[in-house]
């Protein structure tokens, strides 16, 4: 990467964590998705009950594989041949996992996350239940504010993550949003975290690539 274009970026990415750190969220900027994994290890234990978000970003980064290891209780969501109510049952047991890892849709640079879910199952856990939340983003999901996020949502993530999904909805076939009334629509619960309460619980690790949707 160009220095000065990477130089640009690192300073986006320490405007971001200062802010981040002001709303009582924990920032991290990594450089590969190695170092990222490495940074989980040392927020998880061994043993603790561990769940995830609907996410590429840890597919990518290989969280997924770090987690069926072995050294943690895995509610592996991603599990082959699941039903859906193995799969409603994993989502509610995440309340009550030690650690919750996901991506988000959107970092605000003013320390802000923004997220669009279907039903919820990935927004619910980030605000309550888990002792701890883990975030996992690529410099691609720093916005400048949050118009830029819901821009960012409707003309990339949620076309890209309904073609991912094979859902029928409009965005699909023009690929960007149209605010569809369609029953297969997978964005329903928009959630800004403006703020973490509680010091220690969520986490932000951000890693100089370009990750997800």
């Amino acid at each position: 990467m160009d220095k000065n274009i990477n130089f640009v970026i690192e300073k986006k990415v320490e405007r971001t964590i200062q802010n981040l750190e002001k709303n009582n969220i924990s920032g991290y900027f990594v450089q590969t998705e190695e170092e990222a994994l490495n940074k989980i290890k040392e927020l998880i234990n061994k043993g603790d009950t561990v769940s995830v978000g609907g996410s590429m970003t840890l597919f990518e980064i290989k969280a997924i594989d770090l987690l069926r290891n072995g050294k943690y209780n895995f509610f592996d969501r991603y599990k082959e041949n699941l039903t859906s109510e193995e799969i409603k049952d994993i989502n509610r047991k995440s309340f009550f996992s030690n650690a919750f890892l996901t991506s988000s849709n959107a970092i605000i640079e003013n320390g802000e996350l923004y997220n669009v879910d279907g039903r919820g199952s990935r927004v619910a856990p980030m605000i309550y239940g888990p002792d701890k939340v883990i975030v996992v983003v690529g410099i691609n999901k720093i916005v400048r504010d949050l118009d830029e996020a819901i821009v960012r949502n409707k003309v990339l993530a949620a076309p890209a993550n309904a073609k991912r999904l094979n859902k029928n909805t409009a965005c699909v076939n023009v690929g960007h949003c149209v605010d569809c009334n369609n029953k297969s629509r997978i964005c329903n619960k928009y959630v800004v975290i403006k703020r973490e309460m509680v010091l220690g619980r969520t986490h932000v690790i951000i890693v100089n690539k370009q990750l997800g949707y």
